[in-house]
């Protein structure tokens, strides 16, 4: 008999807590990093000081979700996802028909919130209108009410689900909102009772359906982008805020808020500007040497090549991957995608002659532009609310199982650096 995604995690729970509560009575002691001046003042980078069960970033091998490759994945849908992510395995046909009607049933915006939404600036930043939705959705949540109302701290992660399912259920409906009302599209297209959430979330926002492709690019796009372990700015923001036991739309729009950021989320507009400037520079699609040399030009000027080098990754982004094999299949004769394509092949070998980038390989911001331009979605500055969308449900599974497993709140030491000084010194 196929379980609700609740009835699932109600069967794992005690073992994941009981797994956690011996690793601390066993083993509480014992210590797994080391922590460098460099790594101090440098943002933390590398230092081992959470847990993270839904996913790993390997140097050498990229993203991978419940021990499962993300190319291994690049064909499930966004709702499959999530249910891995929330359980550790994929979902049944009827495990995953019943989280669709779980979240269809959640589906209905309120009207407040489009109220709140358009009365916002006309110049307000997407990603400023959908962080402000999911926070004026707070009070739809279940959490606080009970919360409010006094509960087990065992029984935290329930209604935590159910706001994750109310968040899920309806951003992508909000972020199809917000396009429509920011680049003045018309009206609000209402989701469908039918169709999955990328297909839908395509639908709403207004774009040609191209046989098909556009459904199959945007359930492509959702799942790449879904998680990527616990400490990167949006999940980190998402895991501190709920660590203080605030509801899930606070703690997701607190993760969104940090997406925004131009070293994080906002960083896929960028690389699609630099090769449309490429295309603009040469007259069309540049060649192979057009590229070498405007690549040159640009790290000889002091700027960086958008796209390229991440902060663990050491090789080829597997997302970049997935998405350059759908391109090869539907777009191979778009100019904008043959000049992605040609960069990834010419870009990593300047880099290396250039010699100051740590990891010369393109990154997932590199690929994904080409093919949301090439299905209709031009607005550069719309392109991390995509992202928010899929990143929701990284953020969401992270913090029910955190709270299924009542984890600490997140409070690190902080020194002064005249204690560095001194450390230093001695």
């Amino acid at each position: 008999m196929a379980k609700t995604l609740k009835e699932k995690l109600a069967s794992l729970i005690p073992k994941l807590r009981e797994e956690r509560k011996s690793l601390m009575a066993e083993h509480k002691a014992h210590k797994i990093s080391e922590v460098t001046v460099a790594q101090a003042i440098g943002g933390m980078r590398g230092v081992k000081g959470m847990v993270c069960d839904t996913s790993v970033v390997e140097p050498d091998k990229g993203l991978i979700i419940r021990g499962m490759p993300i190319m291994e994945l690049k064909d499930k849908w966004p709702e499959e996802i999530f249910w891995l992510l929330m359980t550790g395995s994929l979902p049944t046909a009827d495990e995953l028909a019943g989280l669709q009607k779980d979240l269809k049933a959640n589906g209905e915006v309120p009207k407040y919130v489009w109220r709140v939404l358009k009365s916002m600036p006309k110049t307000s930043h997407p990603m400023a209108m959908l962080d402000t939705a999911i926070l004026a959705m707070e009070n739809e949540s279940a959490f606080r009410k009970r919360y409010t109302e006094g509960m087990k701290k065992t029984d935290y992660w329930e209604p935590a689900l159910d706001d994750a399912l109310r968040i899920l259920g309806t951003i992508h409906t909000i972020a199809a909102g917000v396009y429509r009302i920011k680049y003045k599209k018309g009206d609000l297209i209402a989701p469908s009772k039918k169709l999955d959430m990328g297909a839908d979330y395509a639908k709403m926002l207004g774009l040609p359906p191209k046989k098909g492709q556009t459904y199959e690019m945007m359930r492509l796009y959702l799942t790449l982008h879904c998680d990527h372990e616990g400490g990167n700015v949006s999940a980190n923001t998402c895991h501190t805020v709920g660590s203080a036991l605030s509801d899930g739309f606070y703690a997701v729009s607190a993760g969104l808020n940090g997406l925004a950021g131009p070293l994080h989320g906002l960083a896929n507009q960028e690389c699609l500007g630099w090769v449309l400037q490429t295309m603009e520079k040469f007259g069309g699609a540049p060649s192979e040497k057009q590229i070498r040399d405007y690549a040159w030009e640009t790290l000889n000027s002091g700027k960086v090549i958008p796209g390229y080098g991440h902060a663990v990754l050491r090789v080829t982004d597997p997302r970049f991957s997935a998405f350059n094999e759908f391109g090869h299949k539907y777009l191979k004769d778009n100019p904008v995608f043959q000049t992605v394509d040609r960069v990834f092949k010419v870009v990593p070998e300047v880099l290396k002659e250039h010699g100051k980038a740590a990891n010369p390989w393109p990154n997932v911001d590199a690929g994904s532009g080409a093919l949301l331009y090439y299905y209709g979605l031009k607005e550069f500055e719309y392109y991390t609310v995509l992202f928010s969308v899929s990143r929701s449900m990284g953020m969401l599974s992270q913090l029910v199982l955190n709270r299924a497993l009542g984890t600490a709140i997140t409070r690190p030491k902080s020194v002064s650096t005249e204690w560095l000084k001194n450390q230093v010194k001695g």
